[in-house]
């Protein structure tokens, strides 16, 4: 079983690497960006059976901080 887990960070906090990228954009002559927000992938491969639960455990814990961080779980069986 494989999981992805999509972390962003939660709307008000300060996004430096987002900030970044849109000015490297505009640098490059795209001048349509109005905000970015940069985030990450994980993909997980997990053994067959791993519960939900598990996996928002694994995101509570470990993956994404919950206190500046939303998270996201994509499963594909």
């Amino acid at each position: 079983m494989k999981a992805r887990v999509f972390v962003t960070l939660k709307a008000g906090v300060l996004d430096p690497q987002g900030k970044a990228i849109q000015h490297a954009l505009e640098g490059l002559g795209f001048g349509g960006v109005n905000d970015v927000r940069a985030g990450k992938l994980i993909e997980l491969d997990l053994a067959d059976g791993t519960s939900n639960a598990d996996i928002e455990a694994m995101c509570q814990k470990l993956l994404a901080n919950t206190v500046i961080e939303n998270y996201r779980i994509d499963t594909v069986s």
